[in-house]
């Protein structure tokens, strides 16, 4: 009991450092969490929307095509934040890791959670702006922190993954900023499902943001509860995905981890 709640300590200590060295000496503080998704979303909505004149697609559930794109950022920010950030923080926190008894399989669980403060409070801003816009709010909010608790676990076991072998080949870091860049045209962010041809749809099967995006958009648009089963399928998809890799993730860093005060 006593090993858990030093670790829980830490975690908390690492989370606030974090936030905090985020936006020390910064004017707008904490308001940049809320200006960078903002700045994004416009960006790639007059791209696509008023230049290309994309539509949502067949079966999205609003006309509007900013609030499906920011609905479908959403998940993909988090997770793209926290796997980037956790692909160089062992190296960064080298220090610790080194000098001390220090349980460095936190490092990335902190960078997830300073990041879910941000991501909390933008899903907040939208909430409001789905019910000014839309005049109502979803009756399945409370499915939403399933979602965002599996996808953390899928970012945080990519992030073991990324920290570790960063430490040993200083290179991973360049190479996951260039798969998330992939990643993110796979996924159906700004463009439906319908939209992809039939003969790709096979990644969206094999792609867990493609479930998350799914069920982001159904939680914050949609106006009734859709059938139980539809949701149990979701979760189910994303669960498997997410335990899966969370897991394995773990494991292997732990595997690595025993060499890190050697290289660092």
């Amino acid at each position: 009991m006593g090993h858990f709640v030093k670790r829980r300590t830490l975690i908390f200590q690492l989370v606030k450092r974090d936030f905090q060295q985020r936006y020390v000496g910064s004017a707008a503080g904490w308001m940049w969490s809320l200006i960078h998704p903002l700045v994004l979303l416009a960006s790639y909505t007059f791209i696509f929307s008023v230049c290309l004149k994309t539509p949502p697609g067949t079966g999205a559930l609003t006309e509007n095509y900013t609030l499906f794109l920011f609905t479908g950022m959403l998940p993909w920010l988090l997770f793209s934040e926290t796997v980037m950030r956790s692909s160089g923080s062992i190296v960064e926190q080298a220090n610790l890791v080194t000098k001390t008894i220090f349980p460095s399989e936190i490092v990335p669980v902190s960078i997830f959670l300073s990041s879910l403060l941000s991501h909390t409070l933008t899903v907040v801003v939208l909430v409001g702006i789905i019910g000014f816009m839309l005049g109502h709010i979803s009756p399945m909010l409370i499915f939403l922190p399933v979602f965002t608790l599996l996808l953390g676990m899928f970012a945080i076991g990519i992030g073991w993954v990324a920290a570790a072998l960063q430490v040993y080949l200083r290179d991973t870091a360049q190479v996951v900023t260039v798969g998330l860049t992939f990643w993110l045209w796979l996924t159906p962010i700004f463009i439906g499902e319908d939209r992809f041809p039939p003969s790709v749809h096979f990644i969206l099967a094999v792609n867990p943001l493609a479930y998350v995006v799914q069920a982001y958009r159904l939680m914050l648009l949609g106006k009734e509860m859709p059938p139980l089963h539809e949701i149990g399928t979701l979760i189910g998809a994303t669960a498997a995905f997410a335990m899966a890799t969370f897991v394995i993730g773990g494991l292997f860093f732990r595997h690595l981890k025993r060499g890190f005060a050697d290289v660092l």
